[in-house]
């Protein structure tokens, strides 16, 4: 399968989904493949998202929050929208972009112990890996 090469990862703030998706693509996407995530606007890296990557071995201190508008937008090729908020306000981008939308429940409003949230945002992350895995044919013949 032909990947597009500049591929973005959108949600509203960039600080939780987004950064979870560019996590699990750059360890899923062929080589030579440029992974993005950015935000409508940027909130910060979220504590428990960080949490959760870590124990997947997911390294992501390289990555940042941040907002659309610092990307190389005329590279896109591919924008994956995770919220429904981020879909309704995706900014247009020059060119033939694939657009598709991936809703994925947000998990930062979750309240209770540190456990019950610990819990909450390891099944988004979880399902945002099954979803990543698919689309980058990972562990299917």
């Amino acid at each position: 399968m032909t990947y597009p090469k500049h591929i973005l990862f959108l949600c509203t703030g960039n600080s939780c989904r987004s950064q979870m998706a560019e996590g699990f693509a750059r360890k899923y996407a062929p080589h030579g493949i440029n992974i993005y995530s950015a935000g409508v606007r940027a909130d910060g890296m979220n504590p428990y998202m960080q949490r959760v990557m870590a124990e997947k071995n997911i390294d992501i201190s390289g990555q940042s929050s941040k907002t659309v508008d610092s990307l190389p937008k005329d590279q896109i090729e591919a924008v994956f929208t995770l919220c429904d908020h981020a879909a309704q306000n995706c900014p247009v981008f020059p060119g033939e972009v694939i657009r598709e939308h991936w809703g994925f429940p947000d998990p930062a409003g979750t309240e209770g112990s540190d456990a019950e949230i610990m819990t909450v945002y390891r099944n988004v992350r979880d399902d945002i890996e099954v979803k990543l895995k698919s689309y980058f044919n990972v562990g299917h013949e």
